[in-house]
């Protein structure tokens, strides 16, 4: 115990990087429990088997360079006043995505507060579809 100590106290830098990358490990562990998160595979599942509507929360210049077909668009720092129109998929399964799926973890949190019930997660994003060897349009 003396060891470490002393070995602590010789190197503070590497404990401030450890204290460092074990945060981050905790607060992306925390961000990932905030919901469900569905692979590429099991979100076309719920697509074709439950009629899941997609939500794709990326910019408009994000959205035109290609989405998922028949995805609602909503950039994520409008989605307070697009509210009144996404309440129609309330019933339905809604999974939201972005190009790496962070964006879209904080507006499953901001939709299960509005009362959709069933929020999902597209994990990995876009980046993890397209990665899938699924298919993209550019079509709106």
């Amino acid at each position: 115990m003396e060891q470490l100590a002393e070995f602590m106290g010789n190197n503070p830098g590497l404990f401030a990087a450890l204290g460092v990358v074990l945060g981050l490990l905790i607060w992306t562990s925390m961000q990932s429990m905030g919901g469900a998160s569905l692979s590429p595979s099991d979100a076309t599942r719920l697509i074709n088997d439950s009629d899941a509507v997609v939500l794709d929360v990326r910019s408009d210049a994000e959205f035109e360079t290609g989405h998922i077909v028949g995805s609602v668009h909503v950039v994520d720092t409008q989605l307070e006043s697009s509210m009144g129109r996404l309440q129609k998929y309330k019933s339905k399964p809604v999974i939201a995505t972005c190009k790496t799926g962070q964006r879209s973890m904080s507006v499953c949190s901001k939709l299960r507060k509005a009362g959709f019930e069933q929020v999902y997660n597209l994990r990995g994003g876009l980046a993890a579809w397209e990665g899938a060897s699924l298919p993209l349009t550019r079509k709106t």
